[in-house]
């Protein structure tokens, strides 16, 4: 009978993480689906709220009101790197399970100034890691397209809030955690810092 306890329990043990595999598991294609389904609905949201793009104005230093906390932004995208995903404001967690995040008080897509956006690393910010100088970042809003460049990527502490200082042009900031393989919170921060085109063609 002794002999036969350790085969037991470790039959027990495999059965007990056979279930906590298939918990975490479901838990997490539940969050991808949800996850999916708020991209396509967000998505069709912006399309309908599309203004003609020859009504905008492109570098218009007006200063629009803050969108309230989950708020539908925009969308952005890098061609290259296949990367595509909505943007809401905040950057919260509940935001960034979602979406990626328009970080509160820096400027809004089409606004002179610096625009930041968050994004989780393992998530819709995952093709950051293959960028380069050059790429192209489009963030499609209600008032228009507006294409970047970018100029620079950086890795910084999680102090550094200079990335997110106001700029006298339209500039973007995309920020995600580092580094990209790290296993549980990263101590890094990962930036890619873009110009608008026709500035960054000057």
């Amino acid at each position: 009978m002794t002999a036969r306890r350790p085969a037991t329990s470790l039959r027990a043990a495999e059965r007990a993480l056979l279930g906590v595999a298939i918990v975490l598991l479901g838990w997490y294609g539940a969050l991808r689906v949800s996850s999916t389904m708020d991209q396509s609905a967000a998505a069709r949201e912006l399309e309908q709220m599309r203004l003609p793009v020859a009504a905008v104005h492109a570098g218009s230093s007006a200063r629009r009101v803050p969108p309230p906390r989950g708020a539908l932004v925009g969308r952005v995208e890098l061609p290259r790197l296949g990367v595509s995903a909505i943007v809401r404001e905040g950057d919260d967690a509940a935001t960034l399970r979602r979406a990626v995040g328009h970080i509160p008080d820096t400027a809004l897509p089409g606004e002179s100034g610096n625009t930041a956006l968050a994004g989780h690393r393992d998530t819709f910010f995952r093709g950051l890691r293959h960028v380069r100088t050059g790429d192209r970042v489009v963030v499609t809003t209600p008032d228009g397209v507006h294409e970047y460049v970018v100029r620079r990527t950086r890795v910084v502490e999680p102090t550094d809030v200079s990335v997110l200082a106001h700029t006298p042009g339209e500039t973007l900031t995309l920020v995600t955690c580092y580094p990209f393989t790290y296993v549980g919170p990263a101590p890094q921060r990962f930036i890619v810092q873009a110009e608008l085109a026709d500035r960054a063609a000057d």
